[in-house]
């Protein structure tokens, strides 16, 4: 048997409207719902300017902190919640997400929300995390967190808007460039020192 070799990676955008986007992607239950929050932001280039044309895919427990395993992410009925939506981005590099405020997912843990973000120029995908700004106990705990010093631990902690929404930017490099997570074979995983983009 010959062995193969591996072809080369390709960018993983710009992205085109067909097949991706579909009927509510964005919202992980409706507008309005009891708990309901909006997650939004803006996807930021080196430079400093808005990219826009990136998709984000979030990941997120339940508010009681349970990973939840229902189907219906691509068919929305408005009242299932599934843990995972998908987001493009629009002209101005803004994502907005209808979604809960994540619970812990362990006693004491700091809740988040998981993140992909596909964008052009970018050879693989990048992973990152949103954490929920209001525990400070469990933010000091959280194994990620305190692995970070302080100015780079701010790139994954949200904003609390008044309305009770949550603002987080995201900025693929540059001085305040988020925190990108390197995911190991044994399932552990490393902050990315530097965007390999």
């Amino acid at each position: 048997m010959s062995k193969l070799t591996p072809t080369p990676g390709q960018t993983v955008g710009p992205f085109y409207g067909y097949a991706l986007p579909f009927t509510k992607d964005n919202e992980l239950l409706a507008p309005g719902s009891p708990g309901s929050i909006r997650l939004q932001g803006t996807v930021y280039d080196g430079a400093g300017n808005t990219i826009p044309d990136a998709i984000l895919e979030i990941w997120q427990p339940d508010s009681e902190g349970n990973v939840v395993q229902r189907t219906g992410s691509l068919v929305r009925d408005g009242y299932t919640f599934t843990g995972w939506g998908r987001g493009s981005v629009g002209n101005s590099g803004v994502y907005t997400f209808t979604t809960v405020n994540p619970g812990p997912t362990a006693p004491g843990a700091a809740p988040f929300i998981s993140v992909a973000v596909f964008a052009r120029g970018l050879m693989n995908r990048l992973f990152t995390r949103v954490y929920l700004p209001e525990n400070e106990e469990a933010l000091a705990n959280d194994p990620l967190l305190s692995s970070l010093d302080p100015e780079r631990r701010k790139t994954l902690i949200a904003r609390r808007d008044p309305d009770g929404g949550l603002t987080w930017d995201i900025r693929l490099q540059g001085g305040d460039e988020t925190v990108f997570l390197d995911f190991q074979q044994d399932g552990s995983l490393d902050p990315v020192t530097e965007n390999p983009a």
